[in-house]
């Protein structure tokens, strides 16, 4: 038997098969090979097509299943995972009716922070665990107030992943761990927050069904199946947000537990069995994607939007002609503190850890005699694992502790200095896995499927390929240049 995994992001779409057997995928495919697209139509915007997720993943999937080892008749059931937050509007007929506003646009912040204001903070913290801030209820807020035409032809909303199941089954459903990122999820009541929907004035019929992660979504429809080269009968069995996905293919699902990405975005992931949240709501707490009341599982989150996307801005813009490897090379030749140069990396919409403030980013202590394109590889690296510091201790003070973090073996963590930066930064042990969120997401349709009959037998094929410690002879240097760092941050 096999299992299909999607990972839907904003900057490609993946696709993975795992052999239920071994454990191991034995395809994957991505598409596009660069980025894919984010319209900015104004500063703080980011909008993305849906149906652009939608052929890339179509093409991704058509790549995967060329692959030799793949045998089409052995699919038992797909997963999915996709970028949290992002807002995707549909009429009755399930037309598109706007772009999607997707998880780093920052048009919506304003009204998060009035509502955290007027519902008052303590109750916003002790039922929805977070602000509303910028997440997907805030967005649609955005939408009623400034595209009231718009507005009234909305049938039903849906996160990306949702809409790409709904294209998959025609079945429109939606996850209690997808509204409780989104912000609509009351967690004391356990079901859509009314006083939030009221406040807002939103239509609460717009909100599709609620089911757990890991269950019968629906089956693809006979064109599907034809369209992709798929066998029909298949069905959709676990659908999960991009970061407790990445926790759940890493079997971080216990308290104590801790994952970590570095994609376009940043992120750790700690697992409570209590509700906890920051009184500021820098950090956020959701239902992890094996929450099930009585027994709470939350997942808190730690995201720094400009992550793998200042890496990229390097690439296309200070060294065009230079690889991944090849900045990676570079940037080891210059010393901890990049010579004084350090660099803030939130450039890529509003930061949470910043309360929801949009500060740019920042180059500081440029000099023209001493910094060479090398310095700016190596500040920028150093500054994410600096930002990733900053809200660590954030998370420390929630008493979510970072003594081991897993991470897939992918994007930023394939940066020695990024990852030997973050371990010596932060005391932290961390530990590489051979998976990515596709792989993740079909471990998960496995479950969901039944085909795994627990946890533990899921990760059977999980194999640990990397350790970082920290290295005691550079870390009284990487705390000196995070202590400029954090100045610079302090002066914003």
């Amino acid at each position: 038997m096999q299992l299909l995994g999607f990972d839907i992001g904003s900057s490609s779409v993946k696709v993975s098969v795992l052999d239920v057997e071994s454990g191991e995928t034995v395809s994957s495919a991505q598409y596009p090979e660069r980025e894919m697209e984010i319209t900015a139509i104004k500063p703080g915007w980011a909008e993305q097509d849906p149906e652009l997720w939608y052929q890339n993943l179509k093409k991704a999937c058509q790549k995967a299943m060329a692959h030799a080892d793949v045998k089409k008749d052995e699919i038992k059931a797909i997963g999915i995972s996709y970028q949290m937050h992002g807002l995707v509007v549909v009429d009755k007929n399930g037309k598109v009716l706007r772009p999607s506003i997707i998880w780093c646009d920052s048009r919506a912040a304003q009204y998060g922070n009035k509502a955290f204001e007027d519902l008052g903070e303590e109750w916003c913290l002790q039922n929805l665990l977070n602000s509303p801030g910028n997440f997907t209820a805030s967005k649609l807020k955005w939408v009623k107030e400034n595209e009231p035409e718009l507005y009234s032809q909305i049938d039903k909303i849906m996160l990306p992943g949702d809409y790409i199941a709904f294209r998959m089954t025609g079945e429109t459903v939606t996850t209690m761990s997808g509204l409780s990122e989104g912000m609509f999820w009351e967690f004391p009541k356990d079901a859509v927050s009314d006083k939030l929907m009221e406040y807002y004035g939103l239509d609460k019929s717009f909100i599709p069904e609620a089911l757990t992660s890991f269950c019968d979504q629906g089956t693809i429809t006979d064109a599907i199946a034809e369209e992709f080269g798929l066998p029909t009968g298949i069905k959709v069995t676990y659908r999960a947000g991009d970061q407790p996905n990445n926790a759940f293919s890493l079997n971080v699902l216990n308290p104590g537990e801790v994952a970590a990405t570095g994609g376009t975005s940043g992120v750790v992931y700690g697992v409570t069995d209590k509700n906890v949240y920051d009184d500021d709501s820098r950090v956020n707490a959701f239902a992890h994607v094996n929450h099930q009341m009585p027994t709470p599982s939350l997942g808190v989150l730690l995201c720094i939007n400009g992550t793998g996307i200042l890496n990229s801005w390097m690439n296309k813009n200070v060294g065009s002609e230079v690889s991944y490897p090849q900045m990676n090379d570079m940037a080891a030749g210059v010393p901890i503190g990049s010579d004084g140069l350090t660099i803030l990396p939130f450039g890529n919409g509003a930061e949470r850890i910043l309360k929801n403030v949009d500060y740019g980013s920042q180059i500081n202590h440029l000099n023209f005699n001493v910094h060479t394109p090398a310095h700016m590889y190596r500040a920028a690296q150093e500054g994410i694992a600096f930002s990733f510091k900053y809200g660590m201790d954030i998370m420390n003070e929630m008493g979510i502790k970072s003594e081991l973090i897993r991470a897939g073996q992918a994007n930023m963590f394939l940066s020695p200095i990024f990852k030997q930066t973050v371990s010596n930064i932060s005391g932290a042990t961390i530990e590489l896995y051979n998976t990515d969120g596709s792989a993740g997401a079909a471990r998960g349709a496995g479950v969901g499927a039944g085909v795994y009959k627990t946890f533990e037998e899921a990760f059977g094929g999980l194999k640990k390929v990397d350790t970082i410690e920290p290295n005691t002879a550079e870390v009284d240097a990487t705390k000196e240049a995070y202590e400029k760092w954090k100045s610079a941050l302090g002066k914003l």
